[in-house]
């Protein structure tokens, strides 16, 4: 399979091709749009750069269904859009460009609302013994964090930053990349987040460090650059109420403090420190607000965050720290038990070498490891 660059690396290259006698065919092999007609959808379809998700209510029970695909001009999809397949299990589809040089595999998958618990309490893990590679031009490799289904299958993927910073020409191999899988957590396998120069590319457009995140949610690649705070897109459909968030940490800030001057390079800030982030929060999607980024994921004024978990004793340490903490109520916020089984409710927990990495601040070499999460719920509604 031929890989297509990503479409703002191809854009540059199409702007610089001005002496062209004849309209070229089209050589992008993209999904842009989704849907399932005929089944009721709890979110939006997530398109992704070789991803479809589709979230239904948890009493869908029919299995095969019949996306449907809106695809770049002149290229085709096989199996055709419409088509009917078991979701019981992912489906791969294969998109070709117009010009039949360039074809890009996109993994479509159905995941299932979680259904109300039937005990008083119930505990989701994220412990990161899972991780995929995936791709990017060039060859460049980089760990892709996902969770299983009951089947052993995958339910649902973390998303990093990992595919903009490929474009920085900085790494290769997965360990080279801000955020990738280790060997040796409390109990095997475990996620690093490192905060990693970006070289020229980095400077050029006035972001000179990335930081090492991983979150609930997607990462929209198109605003990286632009928009990168809009870039992040927290949370993901919850229908618990979550009680509690726990798990374990290490961490080592780099020695220099650093954010970008007017040039866009590296300017130290005396006495200043590096920390990281890890919390969660839990928050009603609307209309208006159907993800939370980097610019409102912990505002105080955020009209939609129900309640959030954060560490308050966060430091450096050489050894597996554990944390455990209760999320917190906004003031006059509850949940409503018809939005929660309406599927109205997300969670996102985030986690950041430099918690003011969205601002492209802290100190390269900063380093966070993170393994067993645990997010405890109850199933009803109490006083808070």
């Amino acid at each position: 399979m031929k890989y297509i660059k990503p479409a703002a690396v191809l854009a540059v290259a199409f702007l610089a091709a001005s002496c062209i006698k004849d309209e070229p065919l089209n050589t992008e092999c993209d999904i842009l749009a989704a849907e399932l007609p005929g089944v009721e959808l709890v979110a939006s379809p997530v398109v992704e750069n070789t991803s479809v998700t589709f979230t239904v209510r948890y009493d869908q029970l029919e299995t095969t269904m019949a996306p449907r695909f809106v695809i770049t001009p002149g290229a085709t999809i096989a199996p055709p859009s419409g088509t009917k397949r078991d979701f019981s299990v992912p489906q791969e589809y294969i998109i070709t460009s117009e010009d039949g040089e360039w074809s890009k595999a996109y993994t479509v998958a159905v995941r299932w609302q979680p259904a109300p618990p039937e005990e008083e309490s119930v505990e989701y893990s994220y412990n990161f013994e899972n991780a995929r590679i995936a791709t990017a031009f060039g060859g460049r490799m980089y760990d892709v964090f996902y969770e299983t289904n009951a089947a052993g299958g995958e339910d649902w993927a973390w998303a990093s930053a990992n595919s903009a910073y490929a474009l920085t020409l900085q790494a290769k191999l997965p360990n080279e990349f801000p955020t990738y899988q280790a060997e040796g957590g409390i109990d095997g396998k475990y996620v690093v987040l490192v905060t990693k120069p970006t070289g020229s590319f980095g400077a050029t457009v006035g972001k000179p460090m990335a930081a090492g995140n991983l979150y609930m949610g997607t990462f929209d690649i198109t605003n990286a650059l632009g928009k990168p705070l809009e870039a992040t897109r927290f949370g993901m459909l919850f229908g618990q109420i979550p009680i509690s968030f726990s798990g374990f940490y290490k961490y080592k800030a780099g020695e220099t403090y650093c954010r970008p001057d007017s040039e866009g390079k590296l300017e130290p800030v005396p006495g200043k420190r590096d920390m990281f982030n890890c919390y969660a929060v839990f928050y009603e999607s609307t209309p208006e607000m159907e993800w939370l980024d980097g610019a409102n994921v912990l505002s105080e004024d955020n009209p939609n965050i129900i309640s959030t978990a954060l560490i308050p004793d966060r430091h450096e340490t050489d050894d597996w720290t554990e944390f455990s903490v209760p999320f917190v109520y906004r003031e006059g916020k509850s949940v409503d038990p018809v939005k929660l089984k309406d599927g109205r409710y997300r969670l996102a927990v985030v986690m950041s070498s430099s918690q003011d990495g969205d601002y492209f601040c802290g100190a390269i070499g900063s380093t966070l490891a993170v393994d067993e999460l645990s997010i405890v719920c109850k199933r009803n509604q109490d006083e808070e």
